[in-house]
């Protein structure tokens, strides 16, 4: 692998692209001129990744594609990835997409490892490592929260990455296991109460961070979920405008409100908490991992505690797909990732810049 195309250049996909500039030659593309006011370490190129002419003529000239790209454009790069034989690698969180590109890589002759991000990716690499440790499992919670550090406002809330993507996570429906058994559960629901650190939170169902975990888990365990972390009152007021105001019916509009009410801020934190029970042998056990991330200062500048969570992960995914360390081709999982695998990588390192 010599040649990467990163496809969209907001702040998670220009991350991604100068992370694996250090090694790979990378070409970022997107529709507009990139607005960064320090030169950015690999080429930029404009173009319209929606045309399916454009996009198959840049992929002729890269060995793989990373798409930090809107959920609902990957399966067009998909499918041209599938046809030209290259690797693909995606931070989508949208299950039907997901499902899709699975049944693409049954016939792939490259690798196709969509949810490389943060929940699902990260978190399901963690929450995967700590249940290797046990000898019959119980119970895998994982908690995932981006966050504005200081909130203002009733939904106490930031859109720091893709609001597209945090409504779909909040409409569509989530699976879990429960009571042993997969099933769908709505998403916004579930709302438990959790304190960090003196700090009260709230977290509920959203959809497509447990990626591909139900099935992998199937059968191995009675509990498996996972819940987005927010201030309090959030879920609540998120149930309000789409369901009581009906805008689950025009999401183009409540995109629309939520990015002009809520923009992007500076400082922002993830927390990131996993927890497992089970037994080790036979005795009944209950392990915890929990990290917050900040802004971190990366090739002198500073990244969204969001952004380079994200980036870092799929990077990394990347670097281990180049070095032999995960399958050559098809569909791969991330809870088949190995974490120190994953934090041994370059980009992966970051990760230990920061702990909580």
């Amino acid at each position: 692998m010599n040649n990467i195309a990163v496809l969209g250049l907001g702040k998670v996909g220009t991350l991604v692209a100068t992370l694996l500039s250090k090694r790979f030659k990378v070409t970022g593309v997107d529709k507009q001129d990139p607005h960064y006011s320090f030169k950015l370490p690999f080429d930029v190129v404009k173009g319209d990744v929606s045309s399916e002419s454009y996009l198959s003529d840049l992929l002729d000239q890269n060995d793989a594609v990373v798409s930090a790209l809107p959920f609902f454009l990957n399966k067009k790069v998909a499918d041209i990835a599938h046809q030209k034989g290259i690797h693909y690698f995606d931070l989508t969180e949208d299950v039907e997409t997901t499902q899709y590109i699975r049944e693409l890589a049954e016939t792939a002759t490259s690798v196709f490892a969509p949810q490389c991000g943060l929940a699902p990716g990260f978190i399901g690499i963690v929450g995967s490592d700590m249940a290797r440790k046990f000898t019959k499992l119980r119970d895998i919670e994982l908690r995932v929260g981006a966050l504005p550090r200081y909130p203002n406002g009733l939904l106490a809330y930031s859109f720091t990455w893709s609001p597209a993507g945090v409504i779909n996570e909040y409409i569509n429906d989530a699976e879990v296991i429960h009571n042993g058994v997969r099933k769908m559960v709505p998403s916004l629901d579930g709302i438990e109460y959790i304190n960090i650190e003196g700090q009260e939170f709230e977290a509920f169902s959203t959809s497509g961070g447990l990626g591909t975990m139900c099935e992998t888990y199937d059968g191995k365990l009675d509990t498996l979920n996972y819940k987005t972390i927010r201030y309090p009152g959030h879920g609540k007021l998120m149930k309000f405008l789409m369901y009581e105001l009906i805008l689950k019916d025009d999401k183009q509009l409540l995109e629309d409100i939520l990015s002009k009410a809520k923009p992007p801020v500076k400082e922002d934190v993830v927390y990131v908490y996993a927890v497992v029970e089970g037994w080790k042998e036979d005795q009944l056990l209950r392990d915890e991992y929990f990290k917050g991330f900040f802004p971190l200062e990366i090739e002198g500048q500073t990244w969204r505690a969001i952004s380079w969570t994200t980036a870092c992960s799929i990077a990394s995914v990347v670097e281990l797909v180049a070095d032999g360390k995960l399958a050559s081709k098809g569909f791969i999982k991330q809870e088949d990732i190995s974490l120190d695998d994953l934090l041994s990588t370059e980009s992966g390192s970051y990760y230990h810049k920061q702990d909580a």
